[in-house]
């Protein structure tokens, strides 16, 4: 039995990644239901992706803060895969995965 992941092409540009992540996760919405803009963040050995969300105020006109959860894509470039990491900071998500990463022969 294969796996959604076996015999991928790669994805070589943000393009390619992105479209890749909508084939294989639901489309995140907005409070209102719309689609959530997508933001690919491309680094040396994947494409970080996740869903945009404007910032929020609340009656008064305070800002709110966005809700806790959720989680962002890293797709590889070398092979494909992709594998979900926290909703941390670019940075912060980009290095767990280097950690969480298995090393490459």
């Amino acid at each position: 039995m294969t796996s959604p992941q076996d015999n991928l092409t790669p994805p070589t540009t943000p393009e390619e990644a992105l479209a890749l992540v909508r084939s294989r996760y639901a489309e995140p919405t907005l409070a209102d239901g719309s689609p959530a803009p997508m933001h690919v963040e491309e680094f040396d050995i994947g494409y970080l992706v996740y869903p945009e969300y404007p910032d929020t105020t609340d009656a008064s006109g305070e800002p709110q803060t966005a809700p806790p959860g959720g989680s962002k894509i890293v797709v590889a470039k070398d092979t494909g895969e992709t594998v979900t990491v926290p909703n941390f900071p670019t940075e912060t998500a980009i290095a767990l995965y280097r950690q969480q990463r298995p090393p490459q022969a």
